[in-house]
């Protein structure tokens, strides 16, 4: 089987050099980069709090080039490190914040446009500025922007977030969902718990919402690809329609029709570490709503970026399809753009 084009759909990058928001805006809570060795910086919470160590890969898209080369993956498709969204934030505040990542990441796929493709981050706890700037950045380049699975708790079906899908429907954006502010957070610290068992819960949580609100009815041109496999939707679907089925009174009372019904009308990411898993997706979504997904830089993510879809003994049409052809429908792009 000869090479074929691999595009990463899930892969996070910062600037090098973030400004100090505190001091700008006047209240705390932010991310600040503490660069402390060669290659290398903690994100500290301007409380002083530590987040995560990362690698200058986060930062360097030369440094990244260099390591997908090592992979044999040909494109990323860039969005920002989810705990950046700072939907806490005062509306304006976040709008300059999003901004400066949007610009950032904009900038490098304009530099290197057959290697990376990118996504914007946009102020979701105020509607206006968020079709706002993403109006932006369709503009400068972007193709999609990438949302939490809740906004400041609140589920994406609230009916003020729907004009923020219409509009991406209706701009051709593609929307990224990833885990952030994980419910229960504070109630599993242990044992790494929120990233193991929270995430995979708010990205169902989110796939629900959308489903039993209406959204992707209402929408269905809106391309909505989930993070991680879809976390736990694709496990619990059974479950999820047989409580459709037998509390309808519950369920259905915003949307009529059988979640089940929506498999293969949005797509989720590879990054399920396991080949049955994998197999059951695919099988589920079909191999056209699955997309290579990495989470590259990070150590939960896949560390060898499409090994285990290359490892599977599927036909190379198939193989196509997971590694870029389900990337491009999501994305409205051409595959001779990156060759």
């Amino acid at each position: 089987m000869g090479k074929i084009l691999t595009i990463d759909i899930h892969t996070h990058i910062l600037p090098e050099n973030i400004p100090n928001w505190k001091e700008k805006f006047g209240y705390g809570g932010f991310i600040q980069l503490d660069h402390h060795k060669p290659c290398c910086a903690k994100m500290i919470r301007d409380d002083g709090k530590f987040f995560r160590e990362i690698e200058d890969n986060c930062w360097s898209a030369e440094k990244r080039m260099h390591e997908c080369d090592h992979h044999h993956v040909d494109v990323q498709v860039l969005s920002t490190v989810p705990v950046m969204f700072s939907y806490w934030a005062k509306p304006e505040d976040c709008l300059n914040l999003s901004m400066f990542l949007n610009d950032h990441i904009a900038d490098i796929v304009q530099r290197y446009p057959k290697r990376f493709i990118g996504l914007g981050t946009i102020p979701m706890q105020a509607p206006q500025l968020a079709i706002k700037e993403l109006e932006r950045c369709k503009k400068i380049g972007l193709v999609g922007v990438q949302i939490g699975t809740n906004i400041n708790q609140e589920n994406l079906n609230e009916e003020k977030y729907f004009e923020v899908f219409k509009a991406c429907e209706e701009l051709g954006m593609a929307v990224f969902i990833h885990p952030w502010e994980m419910m229960g957070e504070q109630n599993m610290q242990k044992y790494w718990l929120p990233w193991l068992v929270g995430m995979p819960a708010e990205t169902s949580r989110a796939a629900c919402s959308l489903i039993f609100g209406g959204v992707m009815e209402r929408l269905p041109n809106l391309r909505i690809a989930f993070a991680h496999g879809g976390g736990s939707f694709p496990a619990t679907i059974g479950r999820i329609e047989h409580g459709f089925n037998c509390r309808p009174d519950l369920v259905a009372i915003d949307n009529p029709i059988n979640p089940k019904e929506y498999l293969g009308k949005f797509w989720i990411d590879s990054l399920v570490h396991d080949d049955q898993m994998l197999d059951y997706v695919v099988g589920m979504f079909g191999a056209n709503r699955v997309a290579l997904g990495t989470d590259y830089p990070f150590p939960l993510g896949e560390l060898e970026p499409g090994k285990l879809i290359r490892e599977m003994p599927y036909e190379k049409d198939v193989k196509e399809l997971l590694l870029h052809g389900s990337a491009l429908e999501w994305l409205n792009l051409k595959k001779d753009m990156f060759l």
